[in-house]
């Protein structure tokens, strides 16, 4: 023991807790404890928020930003405010989502003839998008590492189902 006085039991007591860590993390891996089982059994605090899935926090297609292509921008800035994200997606015809156009887009874009040109002209094609069943913490990181605030949800066939701000990520306590 370090105690000097060889009574007070700390090299034990951390030993201890090692050898229980090791025991948990051996069961946890032989019974095959998943992030899913994490969640039935902590759904609350900040694990709990990390595990729920992102289709749980994102809001719905009524809610999402969207316009087709052809639209003029004055179109986009005004369904862009209207929904308050700082973004609005674009479709093409089949209802896939082929870009977005966000306050940045707009300032980069900023010209006399801004609000008569169609959407397509200003978008960012490829959009970072996310699936619904991503876990939370995994849709925290990727917004950290390609810096965007906003994500699309998109189902199989790339068309919009949901949209997901930081915002929303942080009051569910992801973060």
């Amino acid at each position: 023991e370090a105690c000097p006085h060889g009574l007070a039991p700390t090299t034990s007591a951390m030993l201890q807790l090692a050898v229980g860590d090791a025991l948990a993390i051996a069961l946890l891996e032989r019974r095959g404890f998943s992030a899913e089982d994490f969640k039935t059994f902590h759904p609350g605090g900040k694990l709990g928020a990390q595990l729920r899935l992102v289709q749980e926090l994102a809001h719905g297609t009524g809610q999402m930003p969207l316009l087709s292509v052809g639209r003029p921008m004055s179109e986009a800035v005004i369904e862009m405010s209207a929904k308050g994200f700082g973004v609005v997606g674009i479709t093409d015809e089949s209802g896939k989502l082929i870009g977005v156009i966000t306050d940045g887009d707009l300032r980069r874009h900023m010209a006399g003839d801004l609000l008569a040109q169609p959407v397509q002209e200003v978008m960012s094609r490829n959009p970072r998008v996310i699936k619904g069943d991503v876990l939370a913490s995994a849709a925290m990181e990727f917004m950290e590492e390609h810096k965007v605030t906003v994500l699309f949800l998109v189902d199989e066939a790339g068309a919009p189902a949901g949209i997901l701000h930081i915002h929303d990520l942080l009051r569910a306590g992801v973060a």
